[in-house]
């Protein structure tokens, strides 16, 4: 059966095969959400959380662009939020169909879930309390505990390798990708087109997990970017560590805090071990470590649950151990505020939210702290912003100067970097239809194009933005039916980079020191007229 599809006053395009739409992770690496409709059936891969700018972010709380009662099952790569984080919206909207995912990725799904859905409910009052939105609308969670524990409910475990039908005219099976714990590439048959999704993939010699797998010889692959531009230096996990020792030890002797804000999943486990390897060695001075992150903490019994999949865990028990101490209840959390010469993991991994933007608070500001980040960063993230070496941020409404040092280690990533992803795509060939490259910035996503095109000059590269919609057919190129959503941000808008937020919070944040630089008082009330001015013009326009 032939399908049609069109936005009003468009003219009905008939697609003879498949369609696949890109709800998310086009043109920015957050809001994974693919559409693929069959013959009988519609089926989404992942529905992720956008992550980033307070525009970018808008996106979660509109309507999807497809209507969710009519969606008959997703299939589920990981348990990431970018992934999965707007799965209990879609649930809540109507879905009522499975969602198929690996046995530790269903695991990994509860807590995942139930910890962004309370999280959406704190944000929701705390932004309704801040004294800067006194006389606006009551902001609304994007979706309750509740609705996340009903998504949960409908998840339904599938082993590696192991073919399954999630609707009618769909065969899938998943592969290990590699990235974390219950990871998967999701290898798709509709209606006889052969199509496979990479997920996210992970680096080689990653820890706990074997190297990605897949087939090759597929019609069409959509392959993750988010390194495409970015080649990491090669580091074994002795050698990683060997980095690790040394930012501990130079940011202890500084005498205050060391803060590493991470991903409660995977990385935080990484992390775990590393400190746990190091202090066994005395390699570290004995100071306290504590995970304070009751997801992260969950995740890690989740973890040991898995430990007989896993590499590297032999022997060594990261719940228990004594080096590491876990902290839940928000009591033990404060407590830490008065700590010096800690070392204290929080999440989330690009500090937008959790439990690291009260550490934040209480250390940035310290000449003898230092703030590490171990993980990627995307554009209008808080924490690009201080990777990016920001002066002054702001955090729940107030200006905090940044005096503690910032530091990086890249060797912690749970993605394939460009050569790694390259290495991945060169062996997925021949392609005999498209390659669509995604979940990427712009740069990255161009840098992926241009290093894989010499592989095969006739394979025909996608770089989707977001709406666009494909018709794919087998040893065919994939034909685009529409364009992307102009209706969002406008033609040609970046949303993977800082938006006019971002823009607005480095302006005030240093507005004060900027006028007070203004020696005459009747000066500074000159430019404050002129900023005034400026600002009537640009409504008028």
């Amino acid at each position: 059966m032939p399908h049609t599809m069109a936005r009003p006053g468009e003219k009905h395009v008939t697609a003879k095969g498949p369609q696949l739409t890109f709800h998310g992770a086009a043109g920015t690496v957050t809001g994974s959400c693919m559409e693929f409709v069959g013959a009988q059936a519609r089926v989404l891969v992942d529905c992720g959380l956008f992550q980033g700018s307070r525009t970018l972010e808008t996106l979660n709380h509109g309507h999807f662009a497809f209507d969710p009662r009519k969606i008959d099952a997703v299939v589920l790569t990981h348990a990431h939020i970018d992934h999965c984080g707007l799965l209990p919206k879609l649930v809540r909207d109507g879905f009522a169909g499975p969602i198929f995912c690996t046995p530790a990725t269903a695991d990994l799904l509860r807590f995942m879930l139930a910890d962004a859905g309370r999280i959406q409910e704190s944000d929701a009052l705390r932004r309704n309390r801040r004294r800067d939105r006194a006389g606006e609308a009551e902001f609304q969670p994007l979706y309750t505990e509740a609705d996340a524990l009903k998504a949960w409910g409908q998840a339904r475990p599938v082993p590696l390798c192991e073919w399954f039908e999630p609707a009618p005219g769909f065969r899938t099976r998943f592969w290990n990708a590699g990235h974390i714990l219950g990871s998967a590439s999701a290898e798709l048959v509709i209606d006889g087109c052969h199509v496979l999704c990479s997920g996210d993939l992970g680096p080689d010699n990653k820890e706990f997990h074997p190297d990605p797998q897949s087939p090759s010889g597929v019609d069409h692959v959509i392959c993750e970017s988010t390194y495409g531009d970015r080649a990491r230096e090669k580091l074994t996990i002795e050698q990683r560590r060997d980095r690790l020792e040394a930012e501990i030890k130079d940011a202890l002797v500084r005498g205050g805090n060391l803060v590493i804000p991470t991903f409660a999943l995977e990385r935080t486990q990484e992390l775990v071990l590393d400190v746990i390897r190091l202090a066994e060695a005395n390699r570290i001075p004995n100071v306290p470590v504590f995970v304070d992150s009751p997801l992260a903490s969950q995740a890690t019994r989740v973890f040991a649950q898995h430990a007989g999949e896993l590499e590297d865990l032999t022997g060594i028990d990261i719940c228990k151990h004594p080096s590491i101490h876990y902290t839940e209840g928000v009591a033990e959390s404060q407590r830490l505020n008065s700590l010096s010469g800690a070392i204290i993991l929080a999440a989330s991994g690009m500090c937008e939210a959790g439990r690291i933007r009260h550490h934040l608070r209480h250390n940035l500001h310290r000449r003898d702290s230092t703030i590490l980040f171990v993980g990627f960063q995307a554009a209008g993230t808080l924490g690009r912003v201080l990777v990016d070496g920001a002066q002054r941020v702001r955090l729940s409404g107030e200006d905090v100067t940044v005096r503690a040092r910032i530091r990086r280690i890249d060797s912690y990533s749970a993605h394939a970097d460009r050569d790694e992803l390259h290495a991945w795509i060169k062996a997925r060939l021949p392609i005999s239809g498209s390659l669509f490259l995604s979940h990427g910035e712009p740069d990255a996503v161009a840098g992926l194009r241009d290093l894989v095109q010499p592989d095969d000059p006739a394979l025909k590269i996608h770089t989707p933005r977001l709406g666009e919609v494909y018709e794919l057919r087998p040893a065919t190129p994939a034909k685009r039916l529409r364009t992307g959503r102009i209706e969002v941000g406008g033609r040609g808008f970046d949303w993977s980079g800082p938006d006019w937020q971002n823009d607005y919070a480095a302006f005030t944040s240093s507005l004060r020191s900027e006028l007070s630089q203004i020696r005459s008082p009747t000066a500074r009330r000159k430019a404050i007229a002129r900023m005034k001015q400026v600002l009537a013009q640009a409504q008028a326009e």
